[in-house]
């Protein structure tokens, strides 16, 4: 009932009221809590795809000589604490932020890394926080129908660097990565294809990845990284950038990296014998692609079979048949489920996604069902992929109704059943 009320009074308040709001709460939270963000180095992360891992990856970095505090869709963390985001916002509100970076200056931090959406933007939430160094992984479409346009998107994104005077750091091979080029003190730009005519270049060269991760070099420093996709070599790429930048040779990047083996939900394998299961956050066409794209070639399987479903009911419904067209392409398998629905019927959002499968798909409703039956189908040599929760810890439904869930544990429980 409380939820319906809220979504009354948003269709009835004018839209400039509503940013009012976000903008005193962002305020508020900055002057309650004597703008914390002046006593900490702040680094922002933002584009479509990979925050959270860069996120991890500076972190773990960083955290090797100073104490860090970071903000992703996975955890909170400050120091050696860590707990997991339940708030199913990737970026809170304004004023938890500004509680969150006084806790963090209070418990001795250096600095807060925060993953900045464009959501948080148009909301506000990253005002009054002054960013001293703001990264850009990737662009691609995404909250199309919230924003109204891709290019609306991309633009809600360049005011954190209109905001950051500081370090920029750019991926030089993302075809967007001119609409951020905005003045800073210092640029670092990286990649693996291009050059870029100005800043500080960080490429990688000889790159190789397989099932067991991916191997890079920079300047003569050679990288070993245990996370499965050659997408991550573009995240360890941004992390790197972003220790150089504060004084951290390429060799302490090196260590620091490898010691990472596994990001929760994150291309992370839960099971490996007979067959390989994999749980991945993707939820987007452009991660969706490299996902299926780097298992095909980095894995010798027999079979794809994949699991997916369609983020978040009342959003991006243009994406739908474009993800069930995508999984089409690459795998012998589809089971199309239930994901986020929130106020949708699941059943409506789940025949969306196959107008683009054709008839190579099956629809299984329930969730569990769904990987069970997954699970099912594989044989020894097979991979299957679940994609689109990654490590979240709930399913959504409407009025606001929650109901604990975690991928990763499904399997598990399946996988028991039927061994």
């Amino acid at each position: 009932m409380l939820n319906r009320i809220k979504k009354i009074i948003k269709l009835i308040t004018p839209s400039f009221l509503i940013g009012w709001h976000h903008l005193f709460q962002s305020f508020l939270g900055a002057v309650l809590y004597h703008y914390p963000s002046k006593e900490i180095v702040v680094i922002g992360v933002t584009g479509t795809n990979g925050k959270s891992t860069v996120i991890r990856m500076i972190s773990k970095i960083l955290g090797k000589k100073h104490k860090i505090a970071s903000v992703s869709s996975i955890d909170f963390m400050i120091g050696d604490k860590a707990w997991d985001n339940n708030l199913r916002m990737t970026m809170p509100g304004g004023f938890q932020l500004q509680k969150f970076l006084r806790k963090a200056v209070d418990n001795h931090c250096q600095y807060v890394i925060l993953e900045v959406t464009s959501e948080g933007i148009k909301q506000y939430r990253h005002k009054f926080i002054d960013f001293d160094i703001a990264v850009f992984t990737n662009l691609s479409p995404e909250h199309i129908e919230s924003h109204g346009s891709f290019e609306k998107y991309r633009l809600a994104k360049t005011e954190l660097f209109k905001a950051t005077k500081g370090v920029h750091v750019l991926n030089m091979d993302d075809d967007n990565v001119g609409f951020y080029d905005f003045d800073s003190k210092e640029k670092y730009y990286y990649g693996i294809n291009n050059d870029y005519e100005k800043g500080k270049k960080i490429k990688a060269i000889n790159c190789v990845s397989d099932e067991t991760g991916s191997i890079f070099e920079v300047d003569n420093v050679k990288f070993n990284l245990s996370l499965l996709g050659h997408f991550n070599i573009y995240n360890a790429l941004a992390a790197t950038s972003v220790a150089l930048s504060q004084g951290i040779n390429l060799s302490d990047c090196s260590d620091s990296l490898k010691t990472i083996k596994g990001i929760e939900g994150r291309m992370e394998t839960v099971i490996s014998k007979p067959f390989r299961v994999i749980v991945d956050y993707a939820f987007t066409p452009n991660a969706l692609e490299k996902v299926y794209s780097s298992i095909k070639k980095n894995f010798k399987s027999n079979k794809l079979i994949c699991v997916l479903g369609s983020c978040g009911g009342g959003r991006d419904k243009w994406k739908r048949p474009v993800l069930g067209k995508i999984a089409n392409k690459h795998c012998q398998e589809i089971i199309v489920t239930n994901e986020d629905p929130y106020d949708e019927n699941p059943e409506e959002i789940i025949d969306q996604v196959l107008k683009g499968t054709g008839d190579n798909a099956k629809k299984i409703i329930d969730r569990r069902t769904a990987i069970r039956r997954a699970l099912e189908i594989a044989k020894k040599g097979d991979v299957v992929i679940i994609t689109g929760k990654g490590s979240e810890p709930s399913i959504c439904f409407d009025d606001g109704k929650k109901v604990s869930w975690d991928d990763r544990r499904v399997v598990r429980e399946e996988f028991d059943k039927i061994k």
